[in-house]
């Protein structure tokens, strides 16, 4: 099952210069699907709606569960759910009606990175997230990525934590692609593409 979904996945074309965050096929192929069926509080964007063709262009940055970054439980987002760092993502307050809490993203940047964004070395990192934890309220127009505080990628010659090697971004391109029940978010990344991918290939 999980090649059958890395395979529809890697048939997906995106437009010319756009790096995708969609797990690649060795990606998913290292990690367990939990479940074949979505739940029943999975809901796909319907093609053609204004939820699908209007993507948002907002800031991306990444965090870590830690204090530091959060707050005195850093394990438990907002929304109520754990702080996965395959599946889950902040946004900033004021993109609340816009993305509440169980809305399923895609997220994309065809821009080259810069010194103060390495979209780039962490894009493989992101894959399919799904909103479930809430920004500062000083902070506006942002998606914020949970990121692994224990893995580490080479950035201009220095290992350093994902999070710090992003940066801040701008101008990504965030899509609605679905929603699910908070209590119902999966574990991996894999299981995640696997509700999404089989629908987004046959909606292109």
């Amino acid at each position: 099952m999980p090649f059958l979904i890395s395979t529809l996945v890697g048939l997906m074309v995106l437009p010319a210069g756009i790096t995708s965050t969609i797990p690649t096929e060795s990606a998913v192929a290292t990690t367990t699907v939990a479940a074949a069926v979505a739940p029943a509080s999975f809901k796909l964007v319907t093609p053609g709606t204004k939820e699908a063709e209007t993507p948002l262009t907002t800031k991306l940055t990444a965090y870590n569960a830690v204090p530091a970054q959060t707050d005195s439980n850093p394990f438990v987002t907002a929304s109520g759910s754990f702080s996965n760092p395959e599946v889950v993502a902040a946004r900033s307050n004021d993109l609340a009606k816009v993305l509440p809490f169980g809305t399923i993203i895609s997220i994309e940047r065809s821009y080259a990175d810069t010194p103060a964004c390495n979209y780039s070395k962490v894009s493989h990192q992101i894959g399919y997230r799904v909103i479930a934890d809430a920004m500062n309220p000083r902070i506006i127009n942002t998606v914020d990525v949970l990121l692994d505080e224990n893995d580490t990628v080479v950035v201009h010659g220095r290992t350093v934590n994902p999070g710090i090697a992003l940066g801040r971004c701008g101008e990504v391109t965030v899509r609605v692609v679905g929603h699910i029940g908070v209590k119902d978010i999966p574990k991996t990344q894999a299981e995640l593409a696997s509700y999404v991918a089989p629908s987004a290939l046959a909606a292109r």
